[in-house]
């Protein structure tokens, strides 16, 4: 369910209302029983993840590049460790 902000004209209070798409829009405010209207607010809304595109409509041949990506940046980062660690042995930097 959609959350409404609204704000009275009387008190300037400004409140949020969990509401149906159906419900009716409130007229009063909760604190002083004045006129309210509907403010616009930007909706909470927080996309995460690698996209929904790539993972779930991609194509055969996109999704084998992924993974040989990802299997070259595994295999880089590996050899990178192993490296600084020779070199720490020996004592070069």
């Amino acid at each position: 369910m959609p959350i409404y902000e609204y704000e009275c004209e009387v008190c300037q209070h400004r409140f949020e209302v969990i509401q149906k798409v159906s419900d009716r829009p409130i007229k009063k405010c909760v604190l002083c029983q004045g006129k309210v209207y509907k403010v616009l607010s930007a909706p909470g809304l927080l996309f995460k993840g690698s996209g929904w595109y790539v993972t779930d409509y991609a194509n055969p041949e996109r999704k084998k590049a992924v993974e040989a990506e990802k299997k070259a940046a595994s295999s880089d980062s590996g050899g990178t460790k192993a490296e600084s660690k020779e070199s720490k042995k020996r004592g070069t930097h």
